[in-house]
């Protein structure tokens, strides 16, 4: 009886100690399995977290080239392009760096986060820069706008100068009135007939004009046949009128004194001459006093 009861308790203990075995088996199965899985859940963390870097560093290489293209100050491109460089450099390490190096994450982390502040920095620099160029801008404008105003005042200015610089010149000018010019015949009387002129004279009076410089003038007389040639004895007989060489067909010299004064010229003709207008230019000083005109049958 007593062999009977001591098997029992042995084949107990070998049941509670197998059971035993079983239990911790399948704890330590179950614990292996649940770190397993936590590994890979974790792994797949650190590849999103991976990926969220790659694409906030990609994005502030983008915005640097961005902030460059509304600035042109040279030194401060120069300070981005440095560190966008050194941003596509930390995103190269990050793409070679495997999730599972939770060490190497942690470092391009709190790099990112630096990376994160600089862009900051240069961000409130150059809205502040932006905020200073649209006042120089608008400053600019309204001091554009005063100058042209002003040009506009001077240029008014200037031709209400030169009218009056030309007005003056024009009171300053000699003029020619009662002209008349008269074809004569070999008796020296008036004659309409073509056939039968021999010479013109020419009468006018210079009327007085005390803003004119006094002393010895020279009246050149230009008469011109129907077809506009210049009745002439000489080539040579030219004077200046707007900056080109006229010819002339008779020349006087007078001593004007500033008071109204008559004055006669006179062309014979020793050419053929057609029927038609013949007309009378006169000048003085490089200015046309007057003109008249008779026509001959």
């Amino acid at each position: 009886m007593e062999e009977n009861k001591s098997g029992k308790t042995g084949l107990v203990i070998a049941i509670i100690a197998i059971a035993l075995l079983a239990a911790t088996v399948v704890y330590l199965f179950l614990s292996v399995r649940d770190k397993g899985r936590e590994i890979e859940e974790m792994s797949q963390l650190f590849e999103i977290e991976k990926e969220e870097m790659e694409n906030e560093y990609s994005g502030f290489a983008v915005q640097y080239d961005e902030m460059k293209m509304h600035i042109s100050n040279d030194s401060l491109i120069r300070q981005l392009d440095k560190e966008k460089q050194r941003t596509q450099q930390l995103l190269e390490e990050l793409r070679q760096t495997k999730a599972t190096n939770a060490a190497e994450i942690k470092r391009l982390k709190k790099e990112l986060a630096t990376v994160r502040e600089v862009m900051r920095t240069y961000v409130v620099q150059i809205d502040s820069l932006d905020r200073i160029n649209k006042q120089l801008a608008k400053e600019n404008t309204r001091v554009r706008q005063q100058y042209q105003a002003q040009t506009k005042v001077v240029e008014q200015l200037t031709v209400d100068k030169q009218k009056a610089e030309e007005k003056v010149a024009l009171a300053s000018q000699l003029d020619a009135a009662a002209i008349t010019i008269t074809p004569r015949n070999k008796r020296g009387k008036e004659e309409k007939k073509v056939k039968n002129v021999t010479q013109f004279m020419v009468n006018f009076t210079i009327v007085k004009n005390i803003t004119v410089q006094t002393g010895e003038k020279t009246v050149y007389l230009r008469i011109t046949k129907p077809d506009g040639e210049v009745l002439v004895k000489d080539a040579a007989n030219t004077f200046r009128y707007e900056n080109v060489s006229l010819e002339y067909s008779a020349k006087k010299y007078i001593e004007y004194t500033g008071e109204q004064q008559e004055v006669t010229m006179y062309w014979d003709v020793e050419e053929y001459l057609s029927a038609g207008t013949y007309t009378a230019y006169l000048f003085v000083d490089g200015v046309m006093i007057g003109e008249q005109s008779v026509t001959l049958n």
